[in-house]
């Protein structure tokens, strides 16, 4: 297949249509502008519709009517615009409405910075607004993934009937590279088939989150519940990258991860046995892959984030279950970590035993 240069943030865009996407709403925030630029052009050579809206707010919003309509929508922002977007993501969530968010990520808190880093982990995997909803959240690592991804979240999006977060950091968004493009799709209205649809009637015609009697909410509940559970089983993805000799596990996603393997063939040149585990989705989290783990050879475990304070070690602290020491490597405010800087880490890991 032919393979394009493109910019990680126009390819995002250009793969959203051929998954079928008719409908863009957002508002303009570094590092992510190249989206709804480029969606303002192409989404109407194919019959769709792009909307700049007022806020953030307003945006997130257009996408629930567009989702309720039958149509595949997207929005993109960057962490403190997802932020405002939280009520909107909730209210997809609460009323079974499918659509696809991509959050190119950059510093913070607040305003921050408008370089690339990894601070939103905790928003996109425990608090991406009220209520205690999940999404599938995938974090890719090069623009080909973020491609494959933003297809793969289209279509479990209109799979489970409900909102799907891609995660690409500020570096992923900004940097040009050759991809694959998927085939264009035909576009067809979506089927709606609510996962809750035992406590509906069967010819449910509204979307709503407002459910009475109460007994009907916690029944809502435990039904979301119980898909949750089921994406833990079925839809974690993950990168085992040299795991299994390895003494030291290195654990990171998107530009981080790309960034560590180049560390780790270094390393493995020079005779240490390092490896690996990637995230691909960070929700859910692989914690299988640490249970693979061969701890009387894995003795440290090296979480590489670009967050300061580190986030997603909190979850490779549960997966490892102090089987092995867990330590951080953190840059945040937009400093890129260099092979190199992993290569020293892991040496002065080395030099501790």
């Amino acid at each position: 297949m032919e393979r394009v240069f493109l910019k990680g943030n126009e390819a995002i865009a250009e793969a959203a249509v051929r998954a079928g996407c008719r409908f863009f709403a957002g508002y303009p925030i570094t590092p992510q502008n190249e989206i709804p630029e480029y969606m303002s052009r192409r989404l109407p050579e194919v019959g769709g519709n792009f909307v700049q809206g007022e806020s953030e707010v307003a945006s997130i919003n257009m996408v629930i009517g567009a989702a309720a309509a039958g149509t595949k929508a997207l929005t993109s922002s960057s962490s403190p615009g997802i932020s405002l977007k939280t009520e909107g993501i909730s209210s997809l969530a609460g009323l079974e409405l499918p659509a696809v968010i991509i959050n190119v990520t950059r510093g913070g808190p607040g305003v921050g910075s408008i370089q690339a880093a990894q601070m939103d982990y905790f928003q996109a995997t425990k608090a991406c607004g009220h209520g205690g909803f999940r999404m599938l959240v995938y974090a890719p690592s090069t623009v080909q993934e973020a491609v494959d991804l933003v297809v793969t979240a289209f279509d479990k999006a209109e799979e489970y009937q409900a909102p799907m977060l891609v995660c690409a950091d500020g570096c992923i968004g900004a940097m040009m590279e050759p991809v694959v493009l998927p085939p264009m799709r035909e576009v067809k209205p979506m089927q709606y088939h609510f996962y809750t649809k035992e406590i509906w009637p069967e010819d449910r015609m509204i979307v709503t989150s407002i459910l009475s009697p109460e007994e009907n909410q916690e029944k809502y509940n435990m039904l979301k519940a119980k898909m949750y559970e089921h994406w833990d089983e079925t839809e974690c993805r993950v990168e085992e990258y040299m795991t299994e000799d390895a003494e030291v596990i290195l654990t990171a996603y998107g530009t981080s991860a790309r960034i560590a393997k180049t560390a780790i063939g270094n390393l493995r040149r020079q005779g240490y046995k390092i490896g690996m585990i990637r995230p691909i989705t960070i929700s859910p989290f692989p914690y299988g892959s640490f249970d693979k783990l061969n701890y009387e050879k894995v003795k440290k475990v090296l979480c590489v984030e670009m967050s300061i304070p580190a986030q997603m070690v909190e979850d490779v602290r549960l997966a490892v279950a102090r089987r092995a020491e867990v330590t951080t490597l953190l840059h945040s405010a937009g400093i890129i970590f260099t092979s190199d800087e992993l290569e020293d880490a892991v040496k002065n890991l080395y030099g501790k035993e």
